[in-house]
C-alpha cells in the first residue's frame, strides 16, 4: 500500500474514533466546546413547559433530572497496620572469662535462673591452689609487721624497714584479692534473670573465652520491630499507644507502647523503623515471633464523592455539586481512589450533592433537578 493510503486510511480512523468520542463519551460536548468546536449542547425545556427567562438567559430552560449523591467526608492516614518481629527484652549469650574444662553444668534448657545464678564451673584447682598460697604469703607478711611494729618500739629498726613490711602486708593483699577473683570467675553465672535456652555445651567440654555456655532471655516484656511507611514520621513519637497481635495467637491482643524510633529512613524501602514494647505477663511469647501491629492517628479528613461525579477538562478534574438548587462546577484535586469513593480536595460546602449521572446537560449557574425530590429548581 502507497504511503498516501496509509495516511488516508489513518485519518478515516482518526476521524471515526472522534466521533464515536464526541457521539457517546459523557461531557464530551463540554470539552470540544471548551477546544472551540462545535457547541455546547443547550438544556431543553420539557415540552408542555415553556422556558423561564428568555432567549437571552443563560440555563434557563427546564433538564431532565440528574441523579445525584450527598458529598460526604473521609479520614486517611488515620490508623496503621504493620507486620513486626518480636525479641526478647534482653538477650545475652554467656561466655566463660578464661579457658577451661566444664566440671559442672547445673542448668537445664528451658529453665528460669535469677541474676548471679551459677550455671557452670569449670576446673579450678590451679586458682584454688593460688589462694592457699596468697593467703599464706598475706599471713607472713601479717607476722613479720607484727615484730617490726614491736621492734620499732625500742628503736630496734628503722622507720624505713617497718615502711617497707607495711608495703609486703599490701602487696599480699591485693594478691589474694587476685587469687580469689580468679578462683571466682571459674564460676560462670547468669549475668540477667530469664530464661536459658537449648545448651551447646556438656559436662567435659572444653571452652575458651569465644565459645557460648547459654543464652538466656528476659521476655518479661517482648520488643516488637515493625517498619512504617515514612508519610508517618512526622506523626509518630516515643510513647504512643499500638495495639500487637501474634499471627501464631490471633485470639489474643497486647497493648504497649512506642519504645523508640529510628533516626532515619531507609533509601531501598521508603519505610522508618520503629521499635514497641509490650508486656509478656503469662510468658505465652517468644523472641522471634511475628505481630500484627496497630496505631491509631488524627489522620486527614477530605470530601468523598462518587466515582462518577469525578470529570475532567482541560483543567483538571471537577465535579458538578447542586447546591441550592443551582449548578456549580467544583475543581477538584484527587487525594485517594477507593473501591466506592473518591477522596478529593475542592471547595464544598454543607449539604452539596455531587451529580453523577446527567453530567453532560448540566452547566454553571443553572437550575437542576435530583431526581427524587419534589422541590423544583430554582434558576440562576
Amino acid at each position: 500500500m502507497t504511503w498516501w493510503k496509509q495516511a488516508l486510511l489513518c485519518l478515516l480512523l482518526l476521524g471515526a474514533a472522534a466521533v464515536v468520542w464526541y457521539r457517546f463519551f459523557p461531557g464530551a460536548a463540554e470539552v470540544a466546546a471548551e477546544w472551540g468546536i462545535g457547541e455546547a449542547p443547550a438544556a431543553t425545556a420539557p415540552a408542555d413547559e415553556a422556558p423561564r427567562g428568555g432567549p437571552g438567559r443563560r440555563g434557563g430552560g427546564m433538564q431532565s433530572p440528574v441523579v445525584a449523591t450527598p458529598v460526604t467526608t473521609a479520614t486517611i492516614n488515620d490508623r496503621l497496620t504493620a507486620i513486626g518481629t518480636g525479641n526478647a527484652l534482653r538477650t545475652v549469650a554467656v561466655r566463660p572469662f578464661t579457658s577451661g574444662r566444664l566440671t559442672e553444668v547445673s542448668v537445664e534448657p528451658g529453665a528460669e535462673v535469677e541474676a548471679g545464678e551459677i550455671i557452670a564451673r569449670l576446673d579450678s584447682e590451679t586458682e584454688s591452689i593460688a589462694v592457699d598460697r596468697a593467703e599464706l604469703a598475706l599471713d607472713d607478711a601479717r607476722a613479720r609487721l607484727e615484730r617490726i611494729s614491736a621492734l620499732r618500739s625500742s628503736n630496734t629498726v628503722t622507720a624505713v624497714q617497718q615502711t617497707e613490711v607495711q608495703l609486703e602486708v599490701r602487696n599480699a593483699e591485693l594478691a589474694l584479692r587476685e587469687a580469689r577473683l580468679a578462683l571466682e570467675r571459674r564460676e560462670i553465672v547468669a549475668p540477667i534473670g530469664g530464661f536459658v535456652g537449648i545448651l551447646p555445651v556438656a559436662q567435659g567440654d572444653y571452652v575458651t573465652s569465644s565459645d557460648d555456655i547459654a543464652t538466656i532471655d528476659d521476655r518479661s516484656q517482648i520488643l516488637v520491630d515493625f517498619w512504617v511507611p515514612e508519610r508517618y514520621a512526622g506523626a509518630l513519637a516515643v510513647g504512643m499507644p499500638l495495639t500487637a497481635r501474634s499471627i501464631a495467637r490471633p485470639d489474643e491482643s497486647y497493648t504497649g507502647t512506642v519504645r523508640a524510633i529510628d533516626n532515619k529512613i531507609d533509601q531501598e524501602s521508603r519505610t522508618l523503623r520503629v521499635q514497641g514494647r509490650i508486656d509478656n505477663p503469662a510468658d505465652t511469647l517468644r523472641s522471634g515471633m511475628a505481630f500484627r501491629v496497630s496505631m491509631a492517628f488524627a489522620g486527614e479528613t477530605y470530601p468523598a464523592v462518587d466515582p462518577l461525579a469525578v470529570q475532567w477538562g482541560t483543567e483538571g478534574a471537577y465535579v458538578w455539586v447542586v447546591r441550592d438548587g443551582v449548578a456549580r462546577r467544583t475543581p477538584v484535586r484527587i487525594i485517594q481512589r477507593n473501591s466506592d469513593s473518591v477522596l478529593v480536595d475542592g471547595a464544598f460546602a454543607e449539604g452539596d450533592q455531587a451529580v453523577v449521572e446527567g453530567v453532560h446537560a448540566v452547566r454553571e449557574g443553572q437550575g437542576v433537578s435530583i431526581a427524587g425530590n419534589e422541590s423544583q429548581p430554582r434558576g440562576s
